[in-house]
């Protein structure tokens, strides 16, 4: 075999390398969209919520009993910057409430399960509610208003701050984030944001075990 034959040859290997590997990174990129990167590749953990991640391991022992259901955050992320109104039509968002863990919480009139539920979240605010802890409830009825106004005032609801998305944008945005997958729906955060654990139905967040739960998110008493 003469030198040109084994110059065409290596080329032609070569060649057929290259379009291996071009080929197999466009599988890897149709991979990627499909499942998404995470199913490919670990992410690393935000920095913002490297703490978080730390917390979320102190708090998985503790997802036990009546809190048995809760998720822990095996890689806390920031949820989007979700929007909604209190009492008097004023908008807020997600963000101020940094600072403070918060356990955020998706409901309706019209979840039953959610119904049960908020007597249980209003005793866990009365109880734990502070500069360094808040259950934030918002309500995403899009019909009358007045409606959970007025069902929270006969059920006795007494700590909890009333907040409300009419347009069950919230809903939406943590449905696209893949953190809403029925109602109510309930995530606890960190102070910075993070994800800490996500809950799909409803818990007894009055009982001991969700007490014990959300104490460990707060970490050790100063």
């Amino acid at each position: 075999m003469t030198a040109s034959a084994d110059t065409s040859q290596g080329r032609s290997l070569r060649r057929r390398v290259l379009i291996a590997a071009v080929a197999f990174a466009g599988v890897l990129a149709g991979l990627a969209a499909v499942y998404g990167i995470g199913a490919l590749t670990r992410n690393p953990v935000e920095a913002a919520c490297r703490s978080a991640a730390e917390t979320a391991k102190r708090m998985a022992p503790l997802s036990r009993g009546e809190v048995a259901a809760v998720t822990i955050a095996s890689e806390p992320r920031r949820l989007p910057e979700l929007g909604f109104r209190d009492r008097e039509g004023r908008d807020h968002t997600l963000a101020e409430w940094r600072g403070r863990t918060v356990l955020f919480n998706l409901w309706a009139t019209w979840c039953v399960p959610c119904r049960r539920e908020m007597p249980a979240l209003d005793a866990l605010q009365a109880r734990l509610g502070g500069p360094q802890f808040e259950v934030v409830a918002v309500n995403i009825d899009t019909r009358d208003p007045q409606k959970p106004k007025a069902w929270l005032q006969d059920v006795g609801v007494k700590h909890l701050a009333y907040y409300a998305d009419p347009s069950a944008k919230t809903f939406q945005e943590l449905k696209a984030a893949g953190k809403a997958f029925g109602m109510p729906t309930t995530l606890l955060l960190d102070p910075q944001g993070c994800e800490l654990g996500e809950l799909a139905g409803p818990a007894e967040w009055a009982s001991d075990d969700a007490v014990k739960l959300v104490e460990a998110a707060l970490g050790p008493k100063t």
